[in-house]
């Protein structure tokens, strides 16, 4: 069934639908490298597109390279690196600023055999660290594309004030790009330099958590946020395709966005129609629907959802009502879980009460697929799953998470509503073979 008939369907025709498509398609395997380039087959082209986290090589040592190991990098179009800094003063900043960690990003020597070809860093080359083992991933991936996300949910204090006046937004843009695009870092010794990173990221994903409503304590919050958010956007784009244009070889900058499945979120910052004009594409929220803060135990990733709750598809038709375009839609899928413990009342311990967000390896209430892959494993958990949804429950204790067999059905609904592709957070939450990304490109390779 082609996938543009079908955008208008009801729930259940579309639950359907999935089912039908879900049982053709062959189970995901982690050896697979999926069609085409980046897993792509076919005309209609995904973005297959992977956050990965600045923090992710410290505790959970996940490292640029594994993504060449675990066959990830072949599936992905595009990578946001997690996050660019936003300083008090309205400028992109790498250094000394909440959120900026240069250590990671481009001074850090990557010893040979974390090393993505295999060949350690030396104390003399200007770019090290995360950047430069990103680098050598895109030369083994031809078309693979590097984002940098600026800001993020503790990184979006300054936005607002930033954004105030035409002046101060071109201030911003062309600082963002003159120190991501055009890659002139701040000198650290060795490090660093005119041009040190130029060439490594190919365009600018914006993550403000939230223009013109609540996020994390302390951002700031104006109404005209929603009206700046938009000329913010358009100053990029046009700042973007001249530089791109400005190029010996000119190149395409891709602009894209998190944005909100809160429709008042959506309403009090997000211009859709306007806005969708100048993204190549927007990543929508499809997780955190619920939390383990929460007295009573729900889903934090459900594709279909009871009227009223939060759901992938109601993210999906909210968006498409306010006039984004099908095509730019991304939907976002978690790699993680959110966990209660102290659930009482029975059954299936869904929609039950908790007293406390469930013990986890890194913080409380949230645990890596990883990790709940062998809680799954381990026999102590029963295992439930609905139509785009999964959940643990061992009779007190439950996760809400998105396995592979989820991952295919939300894949299979992208191309039923004919939506513009995945995107993943993050990506160090996989196991060491990629078996949740390996699904993800399996179920928008089928056809």
């Amino acid at each position: 069934m082609p996938h543009r008939s079908i955008t208008k369907l009801t729930v259940g025709a579309t639950a359907a639908a999935l089912g039908l498509l879900v049982s053709l398609a062959p189970a995901a395997s982690a050896s697979s490298s999926g069609g085409g380039e980046h897993g792509q087959s076919g005309p209609y082209t995904y973005k297959r597109v992977g956050y990965f986290t600045q923090w992710g090589i410290y505790g959970r040592n996940y490292q640029v390279k594994d993504l060449a190991t675990s066959g990830t990098a072949g599936r992905l179009t595009h990578i946001n690196y997690a996050f660019g800094a936003i300083g008090a003063d309205g400028k992109c900043l790498v250094g000394n600023v909440p959120g900026a960690d240069p250590w990671a990003d481009y001074v850090r020597p990557v010893d040979a055999a974390n090393s993505v070809d295999g060949t350690a860093d030396t104390a003399e080359q200007k770019l090290a660290g995360n950047f430069n083992q990103l680098r050598e991933l895109k030369a083994k991936n031809p078309g693979l594309k590097v984002m940098i996300s600026l800001g993020g949910w503790s990184g979006s204090a300054h936005f607002s004030d930033s954004v105030r006046t035409d002046a101060s937004r071109k201030a911003l843009v062309a600082s963002c790009l003159d120190t991501y695009i055009k890659g002139n870092l701040p000198v650290d010794g060795a490090r660093g330099g005119v041009g040190a990173a130029a060439g490594l990221f190919d365009g600018i994903d914006l993550d403000w958590e939230w223009p013109g409503s609540e996020g994390a304590p302390g951002n700031g919050i104006r109404p005209e946020d929603k009206q700046n958010f938009t000329k913010l956007v358009h100053e990029f784009r046009v700042q973007l395709d001249a530089y791109g244009k400005s190029l010996a070889k000119r190149k395409h900058f891709d602009l894209s966005a998190y944005a909100p499945a809160n429709p008042a979120k959506i309403d009090a910052g997000f211009e859709v129609a306007k806005i969708t004009r100048d993204f190549d594409f927007v990543n929508l929220q499809g997780y955190d629907f619920h939390v383990s803060g929460e007295k009573t135990t729900a889903q934090q990733s459900a594709l279909f959802a009871k009227k009223g709750d939060f759901s992938v598809d109601q993210t999906v038709n909210d968006w498409l009502r306010r006039g984004a375009p099908a095509k730019k839609l991304v939907v976002g899928m978690p790699f993680y879980g959110q966990g209660w413990t102290g659930v009482t009342g029975g059954g299936n311990g869904l929609d039950q009460p908790a007293t406390a967000p469930a013990p986890a390896t890194w913080v409380a209430g949230t645990e890596d697929y990883k990790a709940l892959k062998k809680l799954a494993d381990s026999g102590t958990y029963q295992v439930h799953r609905g139509i785009g949804s999964a959940w643990l429950f061992d009779g007190t204790t439950l996760w809400t998470y998105d396995d592979p067999t989820v991952l295919r059905t939300k894949a299979a609904y992208v191309q039923l509503r004919g939506l513009g592709g995945a995107m993943v957070w993050a990506l160090d939450g996989d196991t060491p073979n990629g078996e949740l990304y390996a699904a993800i490109d399996q179920g928008l390779s089928h056809r």
